[in-house]
């Protein structure tokens, strides 16, 4: 048995890779200002909060895409305008619109009589179970995200690292963090069917966290966040495959534990390095 070869023999899995690295890629992209901004908390809530737009898509026969989409951006764009109303904190807002959205989706799922596994299925991801369309769709919707971060890099890194001096110079600030938003809700779209709601937040967060712990500047941090997104999913699904295994659940065990191991690389190296300083030092003092 060629472990290697052997999963290439079935179409769902060549099907599962594509969509895997796809989804990698986008969510490293749109994750890396996720992670500059501070906005972990906020992925989860939207991911959490385009629950109820699939349920509703699943019965009234619509493209689950579209419910998804109509859902968490409409919950982005709601958070940021009561945030900015200045009367309640951005995690309070956070909270509240998460909670509320998340519950709406889990009571519209409780009137449906029969059980549901599709449903299932966006609580916990199902990439092996993604066919060419769903594959069309996500390819879609990926090149609009990344599209309309490379056409607006500049104004989104400018407003990233200084609001205030990007408001001066006449960038519209409030629009550009309203686009962000949406972005992040559209990846989460994205990322949906291949990890599943409870997990699609390691996605966005574990790539650009490990990048941004040996890099320096903001694109060579999108760079190898990039190359970890669309490189650990399909290390996850080889494990998955010979483990039978949740394929969604592995990716990001696999993603983990490539963090882990950069993490404890930099702290190693970093003690090594401080002796090696102190001695330099003393030497240079005698």
């Amino acid at each position: 048995m060629n472990y290697i070869t052997d999963p290439l023999g079935f179409a769902f899995f060549w099907q599962a890779m594509a969509a895997s690295a796809i989804v990698g890629l986008v969510c490293a992209t749109v994750g890396s200002f996720i992670v500059l901004r501070g906005l972990a908390f906020m992925g989860d809530a939207l991911s959490h909060s385009a629950f109820p737009g699939v349920v509703i898509a699943y019965i009234i026969g619509a493209p689950f895409y579209l419910g998804a989409s109509i859902a968490a951006v409409g919950t982005a764009l709601a958070i940021g305008w009561v945030t900015r109303q200045g009367k309640v904190r951005s995690d309070t807002a956070i909270g509240v619109m998460f909670a509320g959205m998340f519950a709406l989706g889990i009571f519209l799922f409780s009137l449906i009589p029969n059980y549901v596994g599709e449903l299932f299925g966006f609580l916990f991801g199902d990439v092996l179970g993604i066919g060419f369309m769903d594959l069309v769709s996500l390819a879609i919707l990926a090149a609009l995200v990344i599209g309309t971060v490379a056409l607006l890099w500049k104004e989104l890194l400018f407003a990233t690292f200084d609001p205030l001096g990007a408001a001066a110079s006449g960038l519209p600030v409030a629009r550009l963090d309203y686009l962000l938003l949406a972005l992040i809700a559209l990846t989460i779209v994205i990322s949906l069917q291949s990890v599943g709601i409870i997990l699609v937040v390691a996605m966005l967060v574990t790539p650009a966290a490990t990048a941004q712990l040996i890099s320096k500047s903001f694109g060579r941090l999108m760079v190898i966040a990039g190359a970890i997104g669309a490189i650990s999913p399909i290390v996850g699904l080889y494990l998955s495959f010979w483990f039978n295994s949740a394929s969604g659940a592995t990716v990001v065990l696999v993603q983990s534990a490539v963090f882990l191991l950069v993490l404890f690389a930099t702290i190693l190296n970093s003690s090594y390095r401080r002796p090696a300083r102190s001695v330099a030092a003393t030497t240079t003092a005698d």
